[in-house]
């Protein structure tokens, strides 16, 4: 913003400073002749429906309300900085109020409470899982708004017609189906966070993913997202582990252990991957915990995936930077990374369409 805007050509998408009259590209936020924010009057506007919206306590419509005012301001300005204390403020507040089972434990004096007690915030994760399919019958609504999405359908009838040529059309299915399950997770926190997001995509032979048009605030707000899709995968490989031991038909097996598997492999803690983005909220000590946890899962199943992930993990330890520390990250880490290991001793079928 050191640059004089006077001497700037005016563009299609020009403005004009309402303070000083200055021609302005429509790319800036704030004139550099007055200092004038170029969308006061919508942060105005933006501000008084965010108030208003907490008010009548919506604050997931206040939130995102607050995340739309983040955009219009200069990211070094003090108005940014501002916007962005109180939208990591409501996140905080949204979490701790109880929209989520991993806050609220177990009730006092339950048998669950006296066994998951001493496990502490491990204990309050395991209690999270014990309601997946409580969550999953809450979160219908949202599993069947993303198969409407065009985007998401197609590219879901893409990989099913690549997947059924590899293994058959009941594999690809399941899949499939666990793999949009876990992008799902993803777009429930990102909805309960009010960031904008795209529906899921589906690459064949790489996977799916869900492009952010909004950044979190900070690490915990990372963690939450990037851990969401794990948790939510670990949900549907357990069920069809679940449809395994009661059906014994051997293509769920090979669909539990395939989705513990790709699971287990977005926890590897480098890039954008889930488990980086979780590990980025770890402080020092709390790093070194799950490294220890992907040890002794290594050791205790044998599967080679975890060499991978306790190398990365080990690095990111020693020389990456700390993170403020987030014990709901640290025990989601330690359970899914355990769970999943488990799930991959699972022997894989022989899955080629008959």
């Amino acid at each position: 913003m050191s640059e004089a805007a006077a001497g700037l050509p005016a563009g299609p998408g020009a403005v004009a400073c309402a303070g000083c009259g200055s021609e302005l590209p429509g790319a800036l936020l704030a004139c550099p002749a007055c200092q004038r924010l170029v969308h006061a009057d919508t942060l105005r506007r933006l501000a008084e429906e965010a108030s208003a919206a907490a008010g009548s306590g919506d604050s997931p419509a206040a939130l995102a309300l607050w995340r739309r005012a983040l955009e219009l301001v200069p990211p070094d300005s003090r108005q940014s900085r501002q916007i962005a204390e109180r939208v990591s403020s409501l996140s905080l507040e949204i979490e701790a109020r109880g929209g989520d089972t991993a806050v609220a434990g177990p009730p006092p004096g339950t048998v669950w409470a006296r066994w998951l007690a001493p496990l502490g915030v491990a204990g309050l994760v395991l209690w999270k899982f014990k309601f997946v399919l409580v969550l999953v019958l809450t979160k219908a609504k949202l599993l069947v708004v993303g198969l409407t999405k065009s985007s998401t359908l197609f590219s879901i009838l893409l990989s099913f017609a690549v997947y059924w040529t590899a293994w058959g059309w009941r594999f690809a299915a399941g899949l499939l189906a666990s793999m949009y399950v876990h992008e799902i997770g993803h777009v429930a926190a990102l909805q309960k966070l009010g960031i904008r997001a795209t529906a899921p995509m589906f690459v064949p032979g790489l996977g799916a993913f869900v492009r952010m048009e909004q950044y979190p605030a900070d690490a915990r707000e990372d963690a939450r997202v990037g851990l969401a899709g794990p948790v939510w995968g670990l949900g549907a490989a357990l069920a069809a582990w679940a449809v395994w031991r009661g059906t014994g038909a051997p293509f769920w097996g090979g669909v539990a252990h395939a989705a513990a598997w790709l699971n287990l492999f977005n926890l590897l803690p480098v890039w954008q991957l889930d488990g980086g983005r979780g590990m980025r909220a770890l402080s020092r000590p709390e790093r070194w915990l799950v490294v220890a946890t992907m040890g002794g899962a290594f050791w205790a199943t044998g599967e080679g995936l975890l060499l991978l992930l306790l190398v990365a993990a080990g690095w990111r330890a020693l020389a990456g930077e700390p993170g403020p520390g987030d014990r709901r990250a640290l025990g989601e880490l330690v359970v899914l990374v355990a769970a999943l290991a488990a799930l991959c001793t699972i022997e894989l079928p022989g899955l080629a369409a008959p």
